[in-house]
């Protein structure tokens, strides 16, 4: 009887032999034993490999009213035509209509909405656009790639210097995208000094919902020129605005269009996602606009496998398996041996560093190769993150584990294996982190979304791929792994918000109030606002007036909410074994389980 290894062998052509003999090798030598045929897969090891042809890509001309700059940089980049869904965004954006596109990993969503704003930005310099982006981290990788954009037209390697730190021109060519473009991120990283120049003279602010909520709707005052010209809204990682922080995210842009009004702007939304269930209505609950739904992917891909590994059972009598730790390890190893650069997905800070330790321990002992295998999670300092991420891009790493701090659109390079360390949980989000042979998760993340995710990161346009899952003793594991058919027959799951809780709503008038006076006219909730904001004012916050509610109360009501979790507290973790320092940060619902 042929297994699946043997139909692997005959599918896969022999350029992706590392990939077929490292998942021949576990199939052969991690199994005790497999049960033949039948629905039953309890005793299987690899109870799983299924292949996913691959795609042509559907092409469009560069569309009419593309800025010539801009098509003279494109093509700069080897960009002669787009794919069908970046051209349709291009025509619908134009149109001023909200947009959600929702494509695969790798298939160009940051082109859908960089060409349409740039484009704009070129036509109008005087015009204002604001992208979002869950992390820090996103916001810097999308300016290195839109300095990328206009380094080959502009003849210089950052389109950020055409604006020096104290607000006066720098030197730099004459061109349209030199003269239109002024790009900065705005964070808790960015120089004081710089920030009167980036409030005064940006016209494409990146930046992240927790800056946005504490250091721009307050001081709206100091940025005038972005609220009166605001143009567009990009939200990028559309699928992370889920739960709590997406309740806080609508809130925050109910906040967002209220100064916009103020200074008399309507912003357009663009935003983009990774497969869920209900893009456009999440979308439309986030901004409280009509949406558009891009969802027809004109990108190519290449032939993916995707294989389920269960652990064996080392006691049957107990139903005991082997630590899902230590197959995951081995997985990883037998692809990193081969040479393949391999990612890890692990559920918990924890877990990364049990599985880090390992992986150094192995290859310090067989290739002197410890250096060569790197952790990457949330806690590590900044300059620590950006030195992984730029190690990962010029491929200096044979392997990285990492919780989901990986899973959002970071462009880390050209990796072979990404390994999934149980289930993940969600299918959701997206870095680029190039291109990657394999991916291995360490148990299900938890959700079929994330779980797409975390296997998206390996495989991109060209150069087959793989991703293995290796199934925790968990139930939701053990389902999964022993029926297969479900996980690749489902839809991932839906986004859910509900911005009019009412602590979350509460928590966010108060901002409101403090950023403008709340009028007793608005219609900034679908509550009773007269009856909210009477309460705030038994509370101490808001005085009554004949023209509306006035922020009263000396707090700053911006800082005492997290947009992220209940919590707002963090520990810093301190190393006092010689000279204390800080070697990284843990919130408060973590802190407990890892320090």
């Amino acid at each position: 009887m042929e297994t699946e290894t043997d139909a692997l062998t005959r599918m896969v052509p022999q350029s992706a032999a590392g990939i077929e003999g490292a998942l021949a090798e576990i199939e052969s030598k991690f199994a005790t034993r497999r049960l033949a045929g039948g629905p039953d897969r309890s005793g299987q090891a690899v109870t799983a490999i299924k292949h996913f042809p691959a795609r042509e890509a559907k092409y469009a001309p560069l569309p009419e009213g593309l800025s010539p700059a801009l098509a003279q940089s494109l093509k700069a980049r080897g960009i002669e035509r787009l794919y069908t869904h970046q051209a349709e965004t291009f025509r619908l954006a134009r149109e001023g209509k909200n947009l959600v596109v929702v494509t695969p990993t790798a298939s160009g969503k940051t082109l859908c909405y960089n060409l349409p704003i740039l484009n704009a930005l070129v036509e109008n310099p005087e015009a204002r656009a604001m992208y979002l982006f869950p992390t820090k981290a996103l916001a810097q990788d999308q300016l290195a790639e839109l300095n990328r954009w206009t380094e080959k037209l502009n003849g210089y390697d950052d389109v950020s210097r055409a604006v020096s730190c104290d607000g006066g021109d720098a030197a730099a060519p004459e061109s349209p995208l030199a003269n239109a473009l002024r790009i900065f991120t705005y964070d808790g990283d960015t120089p004081a000094d710089a920030r009167p120049a980036i409030r005064s003279r940006a016209n494409l602010v990146l930046t992240n919902p927790d800056m946005l909520h504490t250091g721009i709707l307050p001081h709206h005052t100091r940025w005038e020129r972005l609220f009166e010209n605001l143009r567009f809204v990009v939200l990028d990682e559309l699928h992370t605005y889920r739960g709590v922080f997406g309740s806080h995210l609508a809130n925050l842009l109910r906040r967002l269009k209220r100064v916009a009004a103020f200074y008399g702007s309507r912003p357009q939304f663009i935003a983009t996602s990774a497969t869920i269930a209900n893009p456009a209505e999440l979308a439309g609950r986030l901004t409280e606009e009509p949406i558009e739904l891009i969802g027809e992917n004109g990108a190519p891909a290449a032939e993916k496998y995707f294989v389920f590994y269960n652990p064996p059972v080392v006691n049957p009598q107990l139903g005991i398996r082997r630590s899902y730790l230590n197959e995951t390890r081995r997985v990883a190893r037998t692809f990193m041996k081969r040479q393949l650069a391999t990612i890890v997905f692990a559920n918990s800070r924890l877990v990364t560093e049990i599985l880090v330790t390992y992986l150094k321990e192995d290859f310090a002992r067989s290739a002197g190769q410890a250096e060569a295998v790197r952790g990457y999670r949330g806690g590590y300092l900044p300059l620590e993150r950006r030195s992984i991420e730029r190690d990962l891009r010029e491929g200096r790493l044979l392997g990285v584990v990492a919780t989901n701090a990986l899973e959002l659109g970071i462009d880390i390079g050209s990796l072979d294996v990404a390994v999934l360390a149980a289930y993940p949980g969600t299918i959701a989000l997206g870095i680029d982190i190039g291109s990657l042979d394999v991916a291995v998760l360490a148990a299900y993340p938890g959700t079929i979304a994330s779980t797409w995710q975390r296997a998206g990161r390996a495989g991109r346009r060209e150069g087959n791929s793989a991703a293995v899952l290796v199934a925790s003793s968990a139930p939701l594991d053990q389902f999964m792994a022993q029926n297969p058919d479900y996980f690749f027959g489902r839809s991932p799951e839906h986004g859910l918000i509900n911005p009019d809780n009412l602590e979350i709503l509460l928590n966010h008038l108060k901002c409101v109030a403090f950023e403008l006076p709340l009028r007793e006219a608005e219609k900034f909730v679908s509550h009773d606002l007269k009856r909210l904001s009477a309460h705030l004012e038994e509370l101490g916050y808001l005085h009554r007036t004949s023209d509306g509610w006035h922020w009263v109360s000396e707090s700053y009501p911006a800082d005492a909410i997290s947009l992220r979790s209940v919590s707002s507290d963090n520990f810093v973790i301190v190393d006092e074994t010689r000279e204390p320092r800080a070697i990284g940060e843990v919130d408060f619902a973590s802190a407990l389980s890892t320090v």
